[in-house]
């Protein structure tokens, strides 16, 4: 029987080794925090409060809803049906914030899952922490989960000082979407049926202005968060990471920043893109015609599929040459929360369900993400899937967040720096000014204690 209880009340913030140490936070709360949450019958409640589950359970835990649930629900199904022995039991939270503090409060309670999914802008402050397994090459040998078998960048940064804590699944990277139709009228495809060249600052924007003329509306949109249009184009500038020191120490080049803001400010100010619109709104032009392009996320390839209009996607635009390719990213991956014993944590299990997932890729790519898994990233199946494989590029451009326990996905430094792009977006404030004001807020947050 499937069991995939989502729970979606935030828990108490995740406390520090040191209240655990001090006994601010006893078992007997955390008990009575699971079951506030989710019931004594739910995943969670028994992680905290059950007894030691039999030897063929297996708990997975994930922030997957929508398309990208449906996905993984095959994907497990695939795997229930060559393993009947084992009981798996997969539990979805909310995305964000509160499925990374009930990850951390349930391994910190000694009753974590085998088995989680989490950012791998995620694993550095989580491995810090001490709340994942060390993975070795011995133990991965054994399920075929060797190195030459993933993609190389994700594959990197799923390791810690040279140690490895965490699988990757794939690379979901910023990329660009844009109407075929509109892209015809505009003489911007070429013979073939692809988007003529659109790197270049200038290329870029008199593509964006000839769909325009096309609309009768926009060029394009900007949906999800405006820190990943800076944060590609602050890379693509040879700007290096915001912060370093696990957070401690800002390091932003505030001169690429403001250049990044200038050109961002451009799009807005030649109106070839609206100063406001949600993301909602910005994938709704481009399905409505309002916008020939679209700059958002690859999870938004089923989104746009189910609007049945003629569409395509092709890597962000390299707008700058002055550093390698660079696209903002990050990726899904597997990981062995720490668990309090070699009984709990059910190691070949564990690995043995990760291999199953990896080997039922091309399901999770289907649902727009690049397959980590080289077996199926190079494979007839894959090449031949459109549009999810005319954008697999750029992967190899993945820009992560700089590590820092403020930062990842959903984090709050990717509200800080987004909140002063759009401040320059939207011509409330001067790109000089947007850099300053990202590197005193960045140093704001420096200073704060890690929770952990």
């Amino acid at each position: 029987m499937r069991d995939r209880t989502p729970h979606a009340s935030p828990p108490p913030p995740p406390p520090s080794r040191r209240a655990l140490l001090r006994g601010t936070l006893s078992l007997g709360a955390v008990a009575a925090s699971s079951v506030a949450l989710g019931g004594c019958g739910s995943t969670f409640a028994q992680g905290f409060t059950g007894g030691s589950p039999a030897p063929t359970r297996l708990n997975f835990w994930n922030p997957f809803t929508g398309g990208d649930g449906e996905r993984l629900l095959a994907m497990e199904d695939v795997y229930r049906a060559r393993h009947r022995a084992t009981d798996l039991k997969s539990a979805t939270f909310v995305w964000g914030s509160p499925y990374y503090t009930k990850l951390t409060l349930a391994t910190l309670g000694e009753r974590p899952p085998q088995v989680a999914v989490t950012h791998l802008s995620k694993v550095p402050t989580l491995a810090e922490a001490g709340l994942l397994t060390e993975l070795r090459t011995s133990d991965l040998d054994r399920h075929g989960l060797t190195e030459d078998k993933f993609d190389p960048r994700p594959w990197k940064k799923s390791q810690v000082d040279g140690k490895l804590y965490a699988v990757p699944l794939d690379t979901h990277p910023f990329v660009l979407y844009f109407r075929t139709d509109i892209a015809e009228k505009a003489g911007l495809l070429d013979g073939q049926g692809r988007l003529t060249d659109v790197d270049g600052p200038d290329a870029f924007i008199d593509a964006l202005r000839a769909a325009k003329e096309v609309t009768g509306a926009w060029g394009g949109s900007v949906a999800s968060t405006q820190f990943r249009l800076f944060w590609s184009f602050y890379r693509q500038l040879g700007g290096g990471d915001l912060v370093a020191d696990q957070g401690k120490k800002v390091v932003i080049d505030t001169a690429a920043a403001a250049e990044a803001l200038a050109y961002i400010r451009r799009l807005t100010q030649e109106k070839v893109v609206p100063t406001s619109t949600d993301s909602p709104g910005a994938i709704t032009m481009l399905t409505t015609g309002k916008a020939g392009f679209l700059m958002d996320g690859v999870w938004q390839v089923l989104t746009v599929q189910g609007a049945k209009v003629k569409f395509d996607v092709r890597p962000l635009p390299r707008v700058f040459h002055d550093a390698p390719y660079a696209c903002a990213a990050d990726s899904h991956s597997l990981v062995l929360p720490k668990a309090p014993s070699a009984a709990a944590q059910r190691l070949d299990l564990s690995l043995g369900f990760v291999a199953a997932l990896l080997n039922s890729s091309k399901l999770w790519a289907e649902g727009g993400h690049v397959p980590a898994w080289l077996p199926t990233q190079q494979s007839p199946g894959y090449r031949d899937l459109a549009p999810q494989s005319h954008y697999a590029a750029a992967a190899d451009g993945a820009a992560y967040d700089p590590a820092a326990w403020y930062s990842g996905a959903g984090s709050t430094l990717q509200v800080v720096v987004g909140n002063a792009v759009t401040s320059v977006f939207t011509g409330a404030t001067s790109p000089t000014a947007g850099a300053a004001r990202m590197r005193r807020e960045l140093r704001e947050l420096a200073s704060r204690p890690a929770p952990l």
